[in-house]
């Protein structure tokens, strides 16, 4: 704590030591130096908002240029979305074709399959009458190993009569 001498020396040197420094409380130079301050200060104030209303309008003005490129890059999609549409379109197209050709090819199939069918049955019916053919030859021929084997067997029969009668006739 400052003692009451302390203080009483300190209001009477007071004001000496503010002349001396040049902060002077009452002093009309002191006034004018702070008017000039407050009248430098509202000027940079003003120059710093002027300073950055500029920097915002050249903001908006960047914004504006990058809202255009959106716009732009819209479009191009847009135009890429609507390209991609026609060439899914003609794919869709192509497609179709495919699809009637196959179409197409499964009817040439199944007249193919159809006309093959007659076919085959036509051969069936061939391989019947080859059947039937080979029955008949095979009936003949068994007749006529029969009647070749009675032939042969009689005429065995007849050459053994025959020589069996020579044989009783010798003395």
């Amino acid at each position: 704590m400052l003692a009451q001498e302390d203080i009483d020396y300190i209001k009477r040197h007071l004001p000496e030591w503010l002349k001396e420094s040049g902060l002077t409380c009452h002093s009309r130079d002191y006034e004018m130096e702070m008017r000039e301050r407050i009248v430098r200060v509202e000027e940079e104030l003003k120059h710093q908002r002027e300073l950055m209303q500029q920097g915002f309008a050249l903001m908006n003005k960047r914004f504006e240029q990058v809202d255009k490129r959106f716009e732009q890059v819209d479009k191009r999609f847009e135009e890429m979305r609507q390209d991609m549409e026609k060439r899914f379109e003609q794919v869709d197209k192509r497609f179709e074709q495919v699809d009637r050709r196959f179409e197409l090819m499964n009817r040439r199939f199944e007249e193919m399959r159809q006309d093959m069918d007659r076919r085959f049955e036509q051969v069936d019916k061939r391989f019947e009458q080859m059947d039937k053919r080979f029955d008949a030859l095979t009936r003949r021929l068994d007749r006529f190993m029969i009647w070749s084997m009675g032939i042969y067997l009689t005429g065995i029969g007849a050459v053994m009569a025959i020589l069996w009668r020579m044989l009783l006739r010798l003395p």
